[in-house]
């Protein structure tokens, strides 16, 4: 039986899923280290779920997505601390900044494809840490914006308990998982596979790849922004180093989804429960020998990567398939015995 393309397995998986993450925080310590990294890793999920909007459906690789995270993050604060508007509407603020930011920057990007779209949004995230470290009257420049601490309140978006945080985090990657859904399986997604197999003869069929993409990044810049805000309201402090950082943002959300699947709806799930605690355990480890952790943690990546490109999804298809023709082989020959 079927629901609009997705079977009754599958969205029971979904349902069972999303229940097991809210039951998760009944069994740790609401202000523990643990719960803190559970909330990370869903979290991340969540920023490699908006990256995957972009870089698995329209096969755009960015490598500055660090700059709607951080434009994003910038946008609720500042509105929080200096006009008082709730970090709910921020969110949906730093969301609509961070997609008119990729609406200008599309007009030259979308003329580059490969490697020099990848460095051309790592260029931009590159200025917007230059201009929010030197615009020290805005932006509080390079030693960071503190959120200040009130009444705990929904209204504030500040809560006694990690709890809290977590079960706002967890919507937060439901929310950007079925706008991925909705993407990948209507219309839209049906023309970006269409593109991303061969976007000239795309164009000769009658698509407006330009339109689509456009579209399509605006979305995950969108989602991107609003990851930012609840990163700022989860971890009560960010300096332009951390925010619009290459390697802690924007190339970690695309690692993310390349160990996990890329295009695929569970790929940032799959690769930020694996990442983030590896590097939380390199990090903890490992940390009496200078970069010893990142060594390590970059040789299991490439191996990954290696091993399989298309991710440990397509892994485990591939393993299931095998599985089931030596059964259907087995028992075969043991009707043939009959």
């Amino acid at each position: 039986m079927k629901f609009k393309g997705v079977t009754l397995n599958a969205r029971t998986a979904v349902y069972l899923c999303l229940a097991v993450a809210f039951l998760i925080p009944l069994g740790m310590d609401p202000d523990g280290y643990l719960l803190r990294i559970v909330s990370m890793v869903v979290l991340f999920a969540a920023m490699a779920q908006a990256w995957n909007i972009v870089g698995g459906l329209a096969n755009q690789l960015s490598l500055g997505h660090a700059a709607f995270f951080g434009l994003g993050a910038y946008t609720s604060t500042l509105l929080f601390i200096r006009q008082g508007i709730s970090p709910w509407a921020g969110m949906l603020a730093g969301g609509v900044v961070a997609a008119v930011a990729m609406l200008l920057l599309s007009i030259p990007l979308f003329r580059l494809r490969g490697h020099y779209f990848a460095l051309a949004t790592l260029a931009f995230a590159e200025v917007l840490k230059i201009i929010a470290i030197h615009f020290a009257d805005l932006t509080e420049g390079p030693t960071g914006i503190t959120i200040p601490y009130g009444e705990p309140s929904f209204a504030n978006f500040q809560f006694e308990s990690n709890t809290s945080y977590y079960v706002v985090i967890v919507a937060l990657f439901a929310v950007v998982s079925l706008i991925f859904w909705k993407l990948s399986t209507g219309a839209m997604g049906f023309r970006l596979r269409a593109i991303r197999e061969n976007e000239q003869a795309a164009e000769v069929s009658g698509i407006d790849t330009y339109r689509i993409k456009l579209g399509t990044s605006m979305v995950s810049a969108f989602t991107m922004g609003m990851c930012g805000t609840v990163y700022a309201q989860f971890t009560y402090f960010f300096d332009p180093e951390s925010i619009f950082s290459m390697t802690g943002i924007s190339v970690r959300v695309a690692l993310i989804c390349i160990i996990g699947g890329m295009g695929r709806l569970w790929g940032p799930l799959i690769g930020a429960c694996i990442l983030i605690p590896l590097d939380e355990i390199a990090v903890n480890t490992m940390s009496d020998v200078a970069g010893l952790g990142p060594f390590v943690t970059s040789v299991i990546l490439i191996a990954a990567i290696i091993y399989e490109p298309r991710g440990l999804i397509s892994a485990w298809e591939r393993l299931r398939r095998r599985a089931q023709k030596k059964h259907a082989a087995q028992s075969g020959q043991a009707a043939g015995a009959v």
